[in-house]
């Protein structure tokens, strides 16, 4: 299983394999229900103010606008991005999710050597930041330190 050691992959295409993996490791996708309940488990539409070596190399491939959403799981998040006329995801589990809030204007969401650094110029990305650092810490075990 190499896709283990990176996690930003092509999700372009409908993958049985792929898919169990990515359920592996995030959880399968919520409920209807449960997606009502939580009052949503997207994000709008987010600008890429900067990124990694991997991920900047393929959003240059193109001349659009570097726009990623994020999709929360039980286990984790998935991040996706379009270039070209494939779309990729970096599939973040809890416990490997690192979120820093910069300044007033701007989020960076680490996994390993991945880094997204997201503009948050609109009061509904606040919320849904802070939507995910709660299912984060409700949904990750405690570490053997903290036992």
């Amino acid at each position: 299983m190499a896709y283990l050691y990176n996690m930003l992959l092509n999700i372009s295409y409908n993958d049985p394999n792929q898919r169990k993996l990515i359920e592996k490791l995030v959880g399968k996708a919520f409920s209807l229900q449960k997606r009502w309940s939580m009052g949503g488990i997207g994000s709008e539409k987010l600008i890429i103010k900067s990124s990694s070596v991997d991920i900047h190399n393929l959003l240059i491939l193109d001349q659009n606008v570097n726009i990623c959403n994020i999709e929360l799981r039980p286990k984790g998040i998935i991040i996706r991005f379009r270039s070209l006329l494939e779309t990729y995801g970096l599939i973040i589990p809890y416990y490997k999710l690192k979120l820093y809030k910069g300044k007033s204007q701007e989020y960076s969401i680490f996994l390993d050597n991945h880094y997204i650094k997201i503009l948050a110029d609109r009061k509904g990305i606040h919320s849904f930041f802070k939507k995910i650092n709660n299912h984060k810490v409700s949904n990750t075990p405690p570490s053997i330190d903290r036992i």
